[in-house]
């Protein structure tokens, strides 16, 4: 086994956090609660949550419908989100780490795979969006600013844990009182605009895509929102935590794709970044020019954000082949080769900005579901919290190397998706599947994804040996216990 139980250090005062996928123990469980709220609040309090906002009413969705749409999607997303984030107090493991439970030490490597792709979709759509929106509204160089984009997130991302929640909470600060004056500006009417409003109205088709994109935007953050609360106390309560993150990433994202929704009515803007600008400046100068700068930079650190995640999944991949002993060396050289290969992606693609958020959400949203659905349902419903930790470190304990059970209920809902898909167009490619056409192409795979894979993995988690696992649990907390003290 590695020393990945083992291995100490004092987190609180390392300048390069120390740790990685390693078990935190107790002794270094120095997080707060209250960190919980800020972070996951300005994590959704950045430029790419407005274009959001321009989904539905690119389809003919009125303002009120998107509203609507976006608020049920986001509040439905979130819940996933903030139930995946009260297993890090509990476990004090990345999230992936964990789905070793589900899915075996080794195949666990099948949503790593999957979780990869998500942080590199996120990292090349913000990319995207910083390169054009910065450049549309400042007129800088859309290459110098995909570079710096780049570098400031994953040496962000390098610095670790704590920073991350540093640098939040001191944008959050900056930024909220910003976009609160813009906003009750745009309330108020100071912001301009006006529409016919014979041109938006409701479709099942515009509001099912602008609901699913919601929707899919905080289950998106599902793989890795406990890697923020894995450094609380065990004895935090699950449902302090739960709301702490409901509560802050639903409440930004709403905000924000709302004030999205409207910048795309009644300002025709195209672009969010400039849309806010615009809105902003008209209120009074340069209002706009701070909100989009601060917007920009929040997208930025939550770049940084994703880094962080697709080093953690890459470190798992590489420890579910061969086990390692991760240390900062590894950290850092995985970051800087995710940050050349999402930059290089970014800067050979051509889309806009809503194409691009509107196809990475989608893709996001299908393959994640199957996944979230198989890891909460083990959770919460046929193992309640009760795992031998470590186990997870090691292809020889009770969780084996594949779990035939994890990878059947994925695979379930991945496939039973398909006939339900509406992906949107990617490159000279699209797919509408049979059954989604009979349906008026309103997209509903997800939701089929996410019942069928719950469903075959609560049938089959009636087969596992909860009496066994509970024996082998106490053993490895007295395994924990002795190497690393409280």
């Amino acid at each position: 086994m590695t020393n990945n139980l083992s291995e100490t250090g004092s987190p609180a005062t390392r300048l390069i956090e120390a740790r990685s996928i390693d078990w935190v123990p107790e002794n270094e469980r120095h997080g707060k609660l209250w960190h919980q709220g800020p972070l996951w609040f300005l994590g959704n309090f950045q430029y790419f949550s407005i274009p959001i906002g321009f989904i539905g009413p690119s389809m003919g969705l009125s303002l009120g419908w998107t509203i609507v749409a976006s608020i049920l999607g986001i509040a439905v997303g979130t819940i996933f989100m903030a139930f995946h984030a009260s297993q890090g107090p509990t476990m004090g493991l990345p999230q992936l780490i964990q789905s070793r439970a589900q899915f075996g030490y080794r195949g666990v490597v099948v949503p790593l795979l999957a979780t990869l792709f998500t942080y590199l979709a996120f990292n090349v759509a913000d990319t995207v969006l910083l390169s054009e929106g910065l450049g549309s509204s400042f007129g800088w160089n859309p290459t110098t600013i995909a570079v710096l984009a780049t570098v400031a997130g994953a040496g962000l991302a390098i610095f670790g844990h704590d920073w991350l929640h540093k640098a939040f909470r001191i944008l959050l600060y900056v930024s909220l009182p910003v976009m609160t004056v813009l906003t009750v500006g745009v309330i108020g009417g100071a912001a301009g605009g006006a529409w016919d409003a014979t041109q938006y109205g409701f479709t099942w088709q515009a509001f099912m895509a602008q609901f699913a994109a919601c929707a899919a935007y905080n289950i998106t953050y599902a793989p890795y929102v406990s890697d923020y609360s894995r450094y609380l106390p065990t004895s935090t309560p699950a449902r302090s935590v739960i709301a702490a993150v409901f509560i802050g990433a639903s409440s930004s994202a709403i905000w924000l794709i709302a004030l999205g929704a409207w910048l795309s009515i009644a300002l025709g803007a195209t672009d969010g970044l400039a849309g806010l600008q615009t809105a902003g400046n008209t209120i009074f100068a340069p209002l706009g020019d701070i909100a989009a700068l601060l917007s920009a930079l929040a997208l930025i650190a939550t770049m940084g954000m994703n880094a962080y995640g697709g080093m953690l999944t890459v470190l798992t991949t590489i420890d579910s082949v061969r086990p390692i002993k991760p240390k900062t060396t590894a950290r850092v050289v995985t970051i800087l080769v995710l940050a050349l290969l999402w930059y290089l992606i970014a800067t050979s693609i051509s889309a806009g900005s809503v194409a691009t958020v509107f196809s990475a959400l989608t893709l996001m949203l299908y393959i994640l579901v199957p996944w979230t659905a198989t890891n909460l349902v083990d959770f919460f419903v046929v193992r309640k919290g009760h795992y031998a930790i470590a186990d997870l470190f090691t292809p020889h304990g009770i969780y084996g190397s594949w779990g035939w059970r994890g990878l059947t209920a994925f695979g379930i809902g991945l496939l039973t998706e398909i006939p339900f898909m509406v992906l949107p167009t990617i490159g000279d490619w699209s797919y509408i599947g049979p059954a989604a056409t009979a349906l008026g192409d309103v997209d509903i795979a997800w939701l089929v994804g996410l019942a069928t894979a719950s469903i075959a993995y609560l049938i089959m988690g009636r087969s596992i040996d909860l009496n066994a696992e509970e024996a082998e649990r106490h053993r490895s907390d007295e395994q924990l216990s002795s190497k690393n003290p409280g």
